[in-house]
Parts: C-alpha cells; structure tokens; sequence
C-alpha cells in the first residue's frame, strides 16, 4: 500500500477545501462504474445540466405512479440531500403530472417509455440501477428492489461529493452551484447477497447507502434459519433420552452432537418441525438445515458408507439436505460446508433449491487466498463446489474471534479475496466482523467490505485514503502510516496471520518490541494532530485501543521483566508503570466507545479489568515451591508438553485467556507431587483453574490437598468442592485455596477431580471435559 502524504490539518478545513475542489472541478466523474456505455466520454468538461443554483432548482423529482416503498424513499432521500448540499428544494410529483424538461426521473417510470428510454431492468435485477443524463433530463432508474434507492445514493456520492463513513460520520459538501456533466453509469453488483457483520454496519441508513442486506439488527429478513440448526430441529433435550439412534454415532457410543442423517424419523422429524417455523414465517426463503458447531458427526454403517463413497462428509449432509428440499420447492435450504462437510461430494449434487454456505474459517489472513500455497485446499473446495452448486454464499471472516480488539493486519487481503470468489461463481457473501461494538478500524473495515462487496474492482488504496481523511482529518496521515508498516512487518516477516491467533502469536512478526515502540511513535503523532478536536482525538484512542491491548496481553506472556507485568527493584517485585497505567484508560475507553466483549462470546471490558488486578494483587511470588520440581502421576506426562513439569510451579500466573500460561489436557483427574527439597513450615496451598465451558474447558469438580515429610505417608489437609455451575458460558477462572495450621511439610499432593464427559444437554455432549491448570502456590 502507498503512503498517505496529505499535510496535517483538521477535518473543517479539509471539508472547506473539498468543497472548492469539486466546485470548481465539475462535472464530477464517478468513483467507479462497472459498465458504461460506449458513446460515454471520458473527462467530460461541458456541464449539461444545472441542477441547481442560488438555492434555488428548476428541476423536479418525478417518481412512478405506482411507486414502491423503496422508490418512495429514494425520491425523499433525494430532496433532502440536495437540500442540505445547495438549499434547493426539488419537488416531488408523480408520472401522471405533466412532462417538463427539468426533471429527474426516478424508478421504473412509466415516464421512461414517453421519453423513448429503453432500459434494460432484466439486466438490472434486485439491486442494480442506471444514472443517466439525457438531454436536460437526470435518470436514476433501478431493479425490482432497492435499486433506485441504491442509485440514489451512489449518485449522492460518487457525483455530489457525499459521503457516509459511519451512522454518525457524513460528509455533505456545500454547493451553492450543482452543475452536472454526461452520465452514464450502470451498475450491477458483483455479489448479489452482501452482508458485512459489524455492529457499526447495523444502521438503517448506512446499510442502504452502502447496499447492505440485513436490517438494523443485523437480522437477515430473507432467512427464516440462519446456521447450526440440526439442535433446533431435532431438539436434544426433548428426543436423545428416549431415541439416541436419532443422533451421532461416535467411537461406538450415541452422543447428541449431530444428527444421524440416515435414519428415516430424523428426516421426518426435520421436515415436521421446518413445516412449522415455515407457516410461523412465510414470507421467509432461506432456511438453514445445517450442522452443529462442533466436528462429532455420525459414523454409523448407513452414514459412513455415504461419505466414504463421495470421499467426504459432505456426502451424508447434501443426501440428506436434498430429501428435506424436496418438501420446500418454493423455498431455498442452506445448508454449511463447514470444516468436516466443507469438501465437495464427488457424486451428489444439491438439488436446485440447496443453497452451500461455505466457510473459510481455516484459511490464513496473511495472503490473498488465490496466491496462499496453504490455502490450496480450500481454493479446490470453492472451485469444485462452484460445479454442482447453482446458489453458494460465502462466510469468510475478518477478525481475530479470542482477541476481538487486538492488531489484525488482514486489510490487503480483502480485494483480492473478495474480487475471488466473485470469479468463482459466488454469488452471496456473509463477511464475519464483531456483532459486539468495536474491533479494531471496525469503521474502516466495514466501509472498504461494503464497497468491494458491490464492487470487487476498486482500488483499496483510494477508498481507503478517503475513510481515512474523512473520519480522522489531520490524524490520518499517521494512522495510514501505522496500518501500511504494520501490513509490510507481516509481509516481511513471512508469519501467518489467523483469526484464531493472539498478539503473543505476533511478538516475532508485526507486534515486536521495536515495532510496538514505533507505533506508539504513531499514535502520539495522530493525537497531537487533533489534539484540539476532542471528537477526533477520541475517534485517534479508539483507533489506539488495540495497540494498547497487544502490549498488555503480551506483557500477561512475558510476565516479568522489561516487557513483563512485574519488573524486579531493590525493593522487590513491582508491577511495570507501564502496564498499570494502561488498564483503566483503556477499560473506561471501551465502555464509553460501548464495547461489550473483549472475546467472543466472553470477557466484558470490567472483567478483563478484573482479570488484570487479580494479577496484580497476586504479583510476581516466590513461594515455597517456586521453581520446584513437579511430579506427574496423572495424566501421564508422556503426553503432555515438555515444559509441563516446570510451568506450574514457574511463578508465572494465567489469565482470561486460555490460550497461554495454563496446563491443558482432557478426561483426566489431575494428580501431582510437588518434593520442597526440604522441610518448611507450610500453612497455606493454592492451585488455579480456567473455566471456558461452551468449548468444553471446565473446572474441577473437587480438589484435594494433602501433605507429607516422606514422600509416602500424606495427610490430607483439605477437601475444596467446585460450586460454579457449567452452563454460564463466559470465561472465568477459580483459585481452589486452602488454608490450615502451620506444620512442617517436604511434599505436597494435589488431587483434582473432572468432570468426565459432558452432560446430554451441553454443546459438547458426551465429549470429555477439557482441565486447565496454572501456578501452584505454597506458602
């Protein structure tokens, strides 16, 4: 990407300037046009059509006789725009009135046939319009649904200078002169079904100017299921007890992960229960008969022979999904092609009416898809399911789901990522952001989606330096600078980037120390910039919240030293001032911005406050058995990693996030020996445990603690019952301590008891438990 070189300066004038520069420069050419008509001339200098001047318009809005509601709205967004950008009131007026040379004709308009105008709107479908000048005459005609409204608003921007970076952030250049020259700009959009999953999105208006298709809620109203609905249809809790062959068959046992897709009642049970949430929402076409979150699909005889014929899962899934498609001719059932289902069948073929959504969940970031040589797979799964299926839309993904907030230089794979699956026959795309407020340029990102989603042809960069200008003015500059450095440290690095990863993945790549020192160079720049406009000073903190993220998870891995929490003095452990004094400016950000997640699904900003005192409180501790050699009885160390034996005792604390500093292993009681080399006085244990239960980590249901001088010979100290329940999904974690009168101890046992397997009514039924434990703490 190429530096963004505009002088600091605040965004008034820049707006002030803006205004001149397109004054003075029209007839404004359009950002872009998918196709245009051969006798359209390029640069065209002559205006033909003086819309209005002076506040003051000889020009009216004429829409059909008949409108509809979109054509209705398209006609009053018009006026109004118009009136706020020059003060001329356009009238509205219906076909039937009489004709006048000053119009702008909108919609499908019986207007068009008096003229002689043939459009084409087979071509133009749902979505896709024309904006034309013809003699005096402006025509913004578009498809059967927001069509017009969609022209409308591409006419506000790509020919009136507007813009609309976020729900609260527009553009709307004053003109006492609007002067138009030739148009002819026809647009049809590259994905027909665009949805881009941020909350910054879910706007009424912002989703109509930018062709979005969800409402306010960032509800699909088009689909009656959206995903992972085998439970919804075939509910657990009501059949497994009674009929466990309704459910998978895994390593010889029925457990309620998925459905078994060849037993006949299943099928009847699915279409029985789909007929109802049909008739409760008919105008609904999409429903979604598709697979669990999880991979425990069925492998009875019956299944397996399916899947082994079509070498893939997928194969008992479109066999199935077909026959319930049968019943629903007037309607289109989804169904995923989803990590264990995402391989194409070799033989089967959904039927018309099936729609594939198919997710990119594994694929790096890092890389365009078409140039990954890791992505090869996938690539050959979006081809070959692009040969026997007639409707497929996309799921891709551009967030890091465990660090919602952290760095994620993925912005240089959009385009070319987007640009193909266009290529490849796809015709709807679902682009997973953050369904919480925030994320990082959660702004930005969904701005450049919603633009290449129309069109996959654009440039970046452009759309890119015009977010950047129009949303953080004089701090853009910097802000473009910190992205492009950061994207070229990934690049240079050669790492990969995965929206499963961490910023402690990163401190090799694109977070190093050196970078990290950088950036915050950056960001210092940026907010002197604006340092006097408080509203775009704290749009520049938000921008800064994910830096200041990376530095304290990484200083969470580091723990101790330079780059650590815990830095030691003369005086002892301290925590680092640098860390403290991150904390609650960045927590009372996130809650002022509206932030509720951290993680998906968990850890809102108070508790990932929470998280970091309890750290702190805890310090850095060279307790007894610091540094102490840790025996395994069970599980058997052979399978665990090769630091396990010093990672409990290395006075190293876990936090919120599971994925580093806590000892992991599943289906397994937890029993250790920790030998104090000699005899002390010991009067208090503690051991600590991580709790994740949607994805199967759980705490113990009990730990014990017992004591002893021999190695042989021990006492049981302690007997700690877990009280927290395992169907509140958010992270948590639970220090199990006890405390008892003083003795002479050597050894210390620690007993702690899983759950086994998962309950029938869990996500994860039947599966076993996942354990995480952390520093072992003898005092």
């Amino acid at each position: 990407m190429n530096g963004f070189k505009l002088a600091p300066q605040s965004v008034f004038t820049f707006q002030f300037i803006f205004v001149i520069f397109m004054t003075a420069l029209l007839p404004v050419q359009p950002l872009f046009a998918q196709k245009k008509s051969s006798k359209q001339k390029a640069n065209t200098v002559q205006s033909t059509i003086l819309l209005a001047e002076n506040e003051k318009s000889l020009y009216r809005v004429v829409i059909p006789a008949a409108a509809t509601v979109h054509e209705l709205k398209a006609a009053k967004v018009l006026q109004e725009y118009v009136l706020q950008i020059s003060g001329a009131v356009l009238p509205i007026i219906e076909s039937t009135k009489d004709t006048s040379r000053y119009e702008i004709v909108l919609g499908q308009n019986e207007r068009l046939d008096e003229l002689g105008l043939n459009i084409n709107f087979n071509e133009l479908k749902e979505d896709g319009f024309l904006i034309k000048t013809d003699s005096l005459r402006l025509i913004i005609a578009g498809g059967t649904e927001k069509g017009t409204l969609y022209g409308v608003y591409t006419f506000l921007e790509n020919y009136l200078g507007c813009r609309m970076y976020t729900s609260q952030v527009k553009r709307i250049p004053q003109q006492k002169r609007i002067a138009l020259g030739k148009i002819n700009d026809l647009q049809i959009p590259a994905i027909r079904f665009r949805d881009v999953f941020y909350k910054v999105a879910w706007d009424a208006e912002y989703t109509d100017w930018h062709k979005l298709d969800h409402n306010e809620k960032g509800d699909r109203t088009d689909w009656g299921m959206w995903v992972h609905t085998f439970n919804e249809l075939v509910p657990p809790q009501i059949y497994y007890l009674e009929h466990p062959e309704y459910y998978s068959l895994v390593d010889g046992k029925r457990i309620p992960t998925q459905l078994c897709l060849t037993n006949s009642k299943v099928l009847e049970l699915t279409i029985q229960n789909l007929r109802k949430k049909v008739a409760q929402n008919p105008a609904a076409t999409y429903w979604s008969v598709s697979q669990n979150d999880n991979r425990n699909y069925c492998t009875c005889d019956q299944c397996r022979a399916i899947d082994e014929r079509e070498g893939s899962p997928s194969g008992s899934i479109i066999h199935f999904v077909n026959q319930v498609a049968e019943q629903f001719p007037d309607k289109i059932i989804s169904t995923l092609a989803y990590e264990y289902g995402r391989k194409a069948p070799k033989h089967l073929k959904p039927h018309e009416n099936v729609n594939i959504m198919l997710c990119s969940i594994e694929v790096n970031r890092d890389k365009p898809i078409p140039d990954d040589a890791t992505s090869e797979d996938f690539r050959r799964d979006v081809e070959e399911w692009g040969k026997i299926a007639k409707d497929i839309i996309v799921w891709d993904y551009v967030i890091q789901f465990n660090h919602l907030i952290s760095p994620f230089p993925n912005l240089h794979v959009l385009q070319p990522n987007i640009a193909f699956f266009s290529r490849n026959g796809v015709s709807a795309m679902f682009e997973q952001g953050n369904k919480e407020v925030g994320g990082e340029f959660a702004e930005l990102r969904s701005y450049l989606l919603s633009k290449l989603l129309w069109n996959p042809a654009l440039n970046v960069d452009t759309l890119m330096n015009d977010f950047l200008q129009g949303y953080y003015g004089a701090a853009a500059r910097p802000i473009r600078t910190y992205i492009d450095e950061m994207h070229a440290a990934l690049r240079k690095s050669g790492a990969n980037l995965r929206i499963f990863g961490s910023p402690n993945d990163a401190v090799t790549s694109y977070l190093t120390p050196a970078l990290v020192k950088r950036y915050e160079q950056l960001f210092d720049e940026a907010e002197k910039a604006v340092a006097q406009n408080p509203e775009l000073l704290e749009r520049v903190r938000i921008a800064h919240l994910p830096l200041h993220y990376a530095v304290m998870e990484q200083a969470k891995k580091n723990f101790s030293g330079e780059n650590g929490v815990f830095i030691k003095t003369s005086e002892g452990w301290r925590i680092r001032p640098d860390i403290r004094s991150r904390i609650d400016p960045f927590t009372d950000l996130c809650i002022r911005q509206g932030v509720t997640l951290i993680k998906e699904w968990s850890t809102t900003p108070e508790e990932y406050r929470s998280a970091m005192y309890r750290l702190f409180s805890q310090g850095m501790n060279e307790h007894l058995a610091y540094h102490k050699k840790v025996q395994f009885i069970s599980p058997d160390p052979g399978k665990l990693p090769r630091e396990a034996t010093a990672m409990l005792t290395d006075g190293v604390r876990g936090s919120h996030d599971y994925a580093f500093n806590w000892l992991t292993f599943a289906g397994q009681n937890l029993e250790i020996i920790i030998d104090l080399e000699e005899a002390k006085p010991v009067k208090r244990i503690e051991s600590a445990y991580h709790q994740y239960a949607f994805w199967l980590t759980i705490l113990p249901k009990k730990v014990e603690y017992f004591v002893s001088m021999d190695g042989k010979n021990f006492e049981q100290v302690a007997d700690i019952a877990n009280t927290l329940p395992i169907d509140q999904y958010g992270g948590q974690q639970r220090d199990f301590i006890a405390d008892f009168e003083p003795r002479p101890v050597r050894y210390i046992k620690i007993k702690a008891y899983t759950l086994g397997n998962t309950p029938e009514w869990h996500p994860g039924a039947g599966r076993p438990a996942v354990m995480r434990v952390d520093e072992i703490v003898v005092e």
